[in-house]
C-alpha cells in the first residue's frame, strides 16, 4: 500500500513538474536534442489477497502475520486463508495450538523459516522412517516405568565454581 502511495506521490511530482514552463535561456537552434526518458522498470504486480482485503475474521485470526503479510508470496498466503478458514471449526486447545504456532512463525526470520520448511519437506519424504519412530515410541510407552527409566540418559551433573 506504501509503495502505490508513493508511486501515486512520485507521479503527481513528475506531472506537476512537467506541466510548468522551462524558461528558455537559450535560442531553439541550440538546442540539445531530447535525451531518451530511462525505461521504467514495470511496477511490481500487487500480491492478492491484500491484508486490507481479507474479512475481519481472517484478520482476527492471522494478526500474528499482518506485519509481514505484504512479503508472503502468493501460495502461502493461500495457505494461511485456507487455515483462517479452519479455524472456526476446531477445537479450541486446536485453536490455541495454531496461534501459539503462527506467532512462533512470525518470529521466525526468512533464512529460519526457509530451514523449517526445508526440514519438513525431508520429514514428508521419508515415510517409511517416520513410520518407524511411531512404532519405537508405541513401543517405549508400552514398557513399564522401571524400564524407561533404565533407557533414560544419566542426569548432567552440575560444574562446582
Amino acid at each position: 500500500m506504501l509503495r502505490i502511495l508513493l508511486a501515486a506521490l512520485w507521479l503527481c511530482a513528475a506531472a506537476g513538474a512537467a506541466a510548468q514552463p522551462v524558461p528558455d535561456a537559450a535560442p531553439k537552434a541550440a538546442a540539445k536534442p531530447a535525451a531518451k526518458p530511462a525505461a521504467k522498470k514495470p511496477a511490481k504486480a500487487a500480491v492478492r489477497p491484500a491484508w486490507a482485503e481479507l474479512t475481519a475474521e481472517q484478520q482476527q485470526i492471522l494478526a500474528p502475520l499482518k506485519d509481514d503479510w505484504e512479503n508472503l508470496a502468493v501460495e502461502r498466503r493461500k495457505k494461511w486463508i485456507g487455515i483462517a478458514k479452519r479455524y472456526p471449526g476446531m477445537k479450541p486447545e486446536e485453536q490455541a495450538r495454531v496461534q501459539r504456532r503462527m506467532q512462533a512463525w512470525a518470529k521466525l526470520t526468512p533464512e529460519q523459516r526457509r530451514q523449517a520448511r526445508e526440514s519438513y519437506k525431508n520429514i514428508a519424504k521419508d515415510k517409511d522412517r517416520h513410520g518407524d519412530l511411531r512404532e519405537q515410541w508405541a513401543e517405549y510407552q508400552a514398557l513399564p516405568p522401571e524400564e524407561r527409566q533404565s533407557l533414560a540418559p544419566p542426569p548432567a551433573e552440575k560444574k562446582r565454581r
